[in-house]
């Protein structure tokens, strides 16, 4: 798969439809699950993508739908019962026991998705490591953890809003526009 092709594999990985009622602003956060939607923009090397994100995720299952800024949809990855499946645009479907490897072998490289859940909420994942400083509201303003770099940009409320993940070269930049109650 071309680099160009698995960025966009990539965009598609991060977004899942979802409705529901929004959440008021300043809500807690969710410790089960949550469902949102958004932006996202992805730089890998010298290559790049944007589009659209919606994602619903529970403590035993994902589902992540990316689209382009058209709206037409690029890549599901979807995690049940300790499977992981990547179906792309042209309906190739790629499957793994953990988001991580299946990324790796399909894109080129590891997603995050460990990890991501837990980042897109201001914290850290409490399983693993990690340094991190907070802002003068006591929330997270940069994480460090398994070799990622979150910076935490803006955020509504409690939750953040406009996120920076990086390592290396492979950058993603994460704009949420609304969570929405589990």
């Amino acid at each position: 798969m071309h680099r160009i092709g698995s960025v966009t594999v990539l965009l598609s990985a991060l977004l899942a439809g979802c409705a529901s009622l929004p959440v008021e602003r300043g809500a807690g956060i969710a410790r089960d699950g949550f469902e949102l939607a958004g932006r996202v923009a992805v730089r890998y090397g010298s290559d790049g993508a944007s589009g659209r994100i919606a994602w619903q995720h529970s403590p035993a299952a994902d589902d992540l739908f990316i689209t382009s800024v058209l709206g037409q949809g690029i890549a599901r990855i979807t995690r049940r019962d300790g499977e992981i499946k990547l179906v792309t645009a042209d309906q190739k479907e790629y499957g793994a026991s953990d988001a991580e490897s299946l990324t790796e072998r399909v894109l080129g490289w590891r997603l995050p998705l460990t990890g991501l859940p837990d980042w897109v909420q201001g914290r850290a994942d409490p399983a693993r490591p990690a340094q991190f400083t907070r802002d003068a509201q006591s929330r997270l303003s940069e994480l460090r953890q398994d070799d990622w770099r979150v910076e935490y940009q803006e955020y509504d409320g409690a939750r953040p809003s406009k996120l920076r993940i990086s390592r290396a070269d492979l950058e993603i930049r994460l704009v949420v526009d609304q969570w929405v109650a589990p």
